[in-house]
């Protein structure tokens, strides 16, 4: 195990989770609700942040901008988490909801046309499980990862 692990984990977990959440809107038309995408901006953050630290890998500065990915991961989990609750009826969310307007001339007629998406409605799930909870599994346990990763190679030096 090395730090550059910790690196790339820092930039592929959330690049993957972010990717998986634009395939399943934008393929198989799981449009995303208001919750959904606040989950996606801690993992855009991740990513920004992630890259330059892998480039610039040597510099002292890099491992803490592994921990910042590391931690806006853990964000986007724990949100997912909260979302994940809401859906499974734990309890009460957000009131508003999230649609895809799309692009086009006719902005009433998409308006008009466009999905509403529950906040507290899983339009998917494997195992019980739905993306929001997946989220919250693999972003918090990633999250922790790289930072248990960190800590190993730090005590090795």
């Amino acid at each position: 195990m090395s730090k550059l692990s910790a690196y790339w984990l820092a930039f592929l977990l959330p690049a993957g989770l972010l990717g998986g959440a634009l395939v399943s809107e934008h393929f198989f038309g799981l449009y995303p609700c208001e919750m959904c995408m606040w989950q996606r901006w801690p993992h855009l953050f991740a990513i920004a942040i992630a890259l330059p630290a892998i480039i610039m890998r040597n510099r002292d500065w890099s491992r803490l901008l592994v921990i910042g990915a590391a931690l806006a991961i853990i964000v986007s989990g724990l949100i997912g988490g909260f979302h994940a609750g809401v859906e499974y009826g734990w309890w009460e969310g957000i009131t508003s909801c999230a649609t895809n307007l799309g692009d086009s001339d006719d902005l009433l007629g998409s308006i008009m046309n466009a999905p509403l998406v529950r906040c507290d409605v899983a339009p998917w799930s494997l195992f019980g499980i739905s993306l929001a909870g997946f989220n919250f599994l693999l972003s918090v346990g990633g999250g922790m990862l790289i930072l248990g990763m960190l800590k190993a190679v730090n005590k090795r030096k």
